[in-house]
């Protein structure tokens, strides 16, 4: 069994509370827009790092990490884009891949929205853990929690925070 922490858009910003929040998490997954290199070293030194580049990252954080991230967890086929869509509404490139060899569980990011949703047509989870960082539109900070055991999802936990000024 896998303990996951998952984050997006972070935007340079990570909150005071975040190694407590996934101390007893195995891995820590960033789908995009991390703001700066600082943060990706931050967060390597709480727990190991999966991530994916977002629109807003630059250079260094691109060459370290891909736009789309596939692989298993457990006995789980994931992949990771920033920029992805949800259930009904993929982006292009996420819509070819669903139609072609759709993963068990997908993660975007970008919105700053916080969904979880399972994509029938698919059989596919979607999640988009929000926005943890302070830059948008979004008035509370969010990220997820979540195990990985076998082929199952499972203990998923969502974590809030105000967003203050």
């Amino acid at each position: 069994m896998r303990k996951i922490g998952l984050l997006s858009d972070t935007h340079g910003y990570i909150h005071t509370e975040l190694p407590r929040i996934f101390k007893n998490c195995d891995e820590i997954w960033h789908a995009g827009d991390f703001g700066d290199i600082q943060t990706v070293e931050e967060l390597k030194q709480i727990k190991p790092l999966r991530g994916v580049f977002g629109n807003i990252d630059g250079t260094e954080i691109r060459m370290e990490f891909p736009e789309f991230l596939r692989f298993f967890c457990e006995d789980v086929d994931i992949l990771i884009t920033h920029i992805g869509g949800y259930p009904g509404n993929y982006s292009p490139a996420v819509k070819q891949i669903m139609q072609t060899k759709p993963p068990q569980l997908f993660i975007s990011g970008h919105s700053h929205i916080l969904k979880v949703m399972h994509d029938k047509k698919h059989n596919c989870l979607h999640m988009n853990p929000g926005a943890a960082g302070k830059s948008g539109f979004h008035k509370v900070i969010t990220m997820l929690r979540f195990s990985i055991d076998g082929k199952k999802i499972k203990d998923l936990e969502v974590v809030e925070f105000p967003r203050n000024p």
